[in-house]
């Protein structure tokens, strides 16, 4: 009777979950898995460093060598391909430079900018802002790279419609070295990873964490949307939903409006706070170098430091994932180099920008003293709020719109991968589109950790395959942008 009474009460214990709870049992197990695999980190003075992201600045500092630091020899000439200066209309491809930019921007500018700088330099002061900046200056070449490798093994169809990415530069660019079989295998991890990461983390995340920050705005438990994500989520889907069934110039329409827009208020409110406390700038700067070479009362010391600034800017730039590459094959140019040039900029702009500025005001106000029970976006919202009283309400704007570009830029990323692996169709295309946006809808309404979990694992997995593709292949860029550069940066 009391195994009977024990089974009774475990089975009305299990009826009583509900049905998210009873995915995170099933897929927990998975997802430590995969996180232990993936996220294994060995101890550095005291402070874990995962070795995915060591295989990433590694190879960011190789290829930054490599290429004769052509991050900054060839930013004025990114500048120029930004502006038009070689633009061509009857280019194959699909997109404008920019709106190439601006799309591959979409899928990194967003809440790593925002709440991720605050954790980091709250738990590794602000020297972790220094090496942010290194590792997002390192990160530049790493994009050059894999974006030139884009275009230059792209594949346009009869309809003009451009596939490109690690997938297909993986498969054919170690094809033509003789690895055949190993580019198949490569490219093949690559978008397996690419789909379950875009569906996940890159989808269901920014949705969740954008009704969040909306009910905060509208009064937490008080307001009407406290408990219907599944509304809030419906209605999200949609929004997306009629941008990516439109395909890459829809999206492209969508990206270069919303970045630019949202981004510059950011950086306008941003620069107002540093304005506001401009008096103490060269003392915020002080702490931030001087804090990355003698940091005190952080765990680990300078290595401990170093890493909080190498994970972040790792985790928002993403050079070496590889993702970018495919919104930048969709660019009008018959010079993958061209397109290299451009890609460039996006690191600058997403961590050595963005991220620094957002670092210089929780330095410059205080706010990271003062972060008991307070972290990510909300230590932000402090550190804004001390200034523009209002700021924050702008700031859930500003989520929502970085969570939806993120979104759009990732469901197309997505969507190559999967019509890498089941070929191109109309109908499964669809159908792919069709559950991003479910699971933009589910990802609101519920809290699925262990799927968050398995999808960031994937996500850091497609650094594996890429990177490796990247070493093989960098001696055939090196080739293109000398022959590139004697035609068009002459000396």
């Amino acid at each position: 009777m009391g195994i009977i009474a024990l089974l009774l009460s475990s089975n009305a214990f299990a009826s009583e979950l509900t049905i998210d709870q009873h995915i995170d049992q099933l897929l927990v197990p998975i997802a430590d898995l995969f996180t232990r695999i993936i996220f294994y980190s060995v101890d550095v003075a005291g402070t874990q460093f995962p070795l995915i992201v060591m295989w990433l600045i590694i190879a960011a500092v190789i290829f930054t060598v490599y290429f004769g630091f052509l991050n900054i020899r060839g930013f004025s000439h990114s500048c120029k391909v930004i502006r038009g200066d070689f633009s061509n209309p009857d280019d194959p491809g699909e997109v404008s430079h920019f709106q190439a930019l601006t799309t591959a921007l979409s899928g990194t500018v967003g809440l790593g900018n925002i709440a991720g700088v605050a954790i980091a330099v709250s738990i590794g002061g602000p020297g972790a802002t220094f090496w942010m900046i290194v590792a997002g200056f390192m990160g530049m070449s790493t994009k050059f790279l894999e974006c030139t490798l884009g275009v230059k093994y792209r594949h346009i169809n009869a309809q003009g419609q451009v596939h490109g990415g690690p997938m297909y530069y993986l498969k054919d660019g170690l094809a033509e070295l003789g690895f055949k079989k190993l580019g198949k295998v490569l490219a093949s991890f690559f978008a397996v990873c690419c789909v379950v990461a875009s569906l996940c983390g890159s989808n269901m995340l920014q949705s969740n964490q954008a009704f969040q920050q909306f009910v905060i705005a509208m009064g937490n438990e008080t307001s009407f949307w406290a408990d219907k994500g599944w509304l809030f989520g419906s209605l999200l889907a949609v929004v997306i939903g009629v941008v990516i069934i439109g395909g890459i110039k829809s999206i492209a329409k969508v990206t270069e409006k919303v970045v630019p827009l949202m981004a510059g208020l950011y950086l306008s409110a941003a620069l107002f706070v540093l304005a506001y406390h401009y008096t103490e700038i060269p003392h915020a700067v002080s702490l931030i170098v001087n804090g990355a070479f003698n940091p005190i009362g952080v765990v680990g010391g300078i290595i401990g430091v170093m890493i909080q600034g190498f994970k972040r800017s790792t985790f928002s730039s993403e050079a070496g994932v590889g993702a970018a590459s495919i919104a930048h094959a969709t660019a009008s140019t018959k010079e993958p180099v061209r397109e290299g040039y451009v890609a460039l900029l996006e690191p600058f702009i997403d961590t050595i920008v963005i991220c620094t500025i957002t670092a210089l005001v929780i330095v410059i106000t205080g706010a990271y003293q003062t972060t008991e029970g307070i972290d990510g976006v909300a230590l932000t919202s402090r550190a804004f709020a001390s200034v523009i009283w209002w700021f924050p309400y702008v700031l859930s704007i500003a989520v929502l719109m970085f969570a939806i570009s993120t979104m759009i830029s990732w469901a197309y990323y997505g969507s190559i991968a999967w019509g890498y692996l089941v070929g191109e169709s109309k109908v499964l295309d669809l159908l792919y589109k069709v559950v991003f946006c479910m699971c933009t809808a589910l990802g609101a309404s519920v809290s699925l950790n262990a799927v968050i979990a398995i999808s960031d694992s994937m996500f850091f997995s497609m650094a594996i395959a890429n990177i490796i593709g990247l070493y093989l292949l960098a001696p055939q860029v090196k080739l293109d942008l000398k022959q590139y550069q004697k035609t068009y940066c002459p000396k």
